[in-house]
């Protein structure tokens, strides 16, 4: 059984979407990897996006708060407003109360990508103030760091992205990821799903060692244990695995 990474993006222009695409293909990339991308529910009416002149919605699902507990890791992407990411984002997390409380969300890792209007238009503040949401939910923060190379140092042309996740910028709508950017964002898809897949490797070894449990044969893969856990385990056990973490 796969590793399941999810991709959840809000885009009103496309930007986001842009980058979406290629962190999919990235991520796609890692064997032992399952990906789905989602859209979060918009907030604005017909009529006020036509006003703005969005286009049209693309096809890609749009996803319920209770999905992102079947999801092993994942990536959130969204436009950013005076710094902080979207309404119609924030929204879709403040529907996320019941896996809080929960905390279904807990130890899962977790990573971002955005898009802004121009250079000083919140590239790190969009993804620090976005970061509370993960901290709330007990989520693992996954930045890209300095792992992209020589991309990162990019003087010559305008760059989106940061050490935080990958990004664009939308100038007037007009400017489209560069190729720059959109190899920045395949990188961090790949990167991210590695991490996610050997953490949870490293999850469930630790989970079976430190309760003297030997793996039965049947199950040829940590993925297929995962699976048993998922549908075989009380709460007291999956506060356990999170104990062997955090221990």
């Amino acid at each position: 059984m796969a590793a399941k990474i999810y991709i959840v993006y809000y885009s009103m222009y496309g930007h986001v979407e842009k980058l979406a695409e290629e962190i999919k293909k990235g991520a796609s990339s890692v064997e032992g990897v399952e990906v789905k991308v989602w859209q979060v529910p918009e907030t604005l009416s017909d009529e006020i996006l036509g006003k703005m002149s969005a286009p049209p919605k693309s096809d890609v699902p749009v996803i319920e708060a209770s999905d992102l507990a079947e999801a092993d890791g994942i990536l959130f992407g969204f436009p950013t407003r005076f710094g902080m990411m979207s309404a119609q984002f924030k929204a879709f997390l403040d529907a996320t109360g019941g896996l809080w409380r929960t905390q279904q969300l807990a130890g899962k890792p977790a990573g971002i990508f955005y898009s802004t209007g121009s250079q000083g238009g919140g590239q790190e503040t969009t993804a620090l103030t976005a970061i509370t949401q993960l901290v709330h939910h007990g989520m693992i923060f996954v930045p890209i760091g300095y792992t992209f190379g020589a991309g990162m140092f990019e003087m010559e042309n305008v760059k989106g992205g940061s050490p935080y996740g990958s990004g664009t910028f939308a100038g007037d709508g007009s400017r489209q990821p560069t190729q720059l950017e959109l190899e920045q964002a395949f990188h961090q898809g790949k990167y991210f799903a590695g991490i996610a897949k050997n953490f949870l490797t490293f999850v469930f070894s630790l989970f079976f060692k430190s309760n003297s449990l030997r793996v039965p044969k049947s199950l040829d893969s940590t993925w297929e244990c995962k699976s048993l856990l998922r549908n075989t385990v009380d709460t007291k056990i999956r506060c356990s695995i999170h104990k062997t973490v955090n221990s």
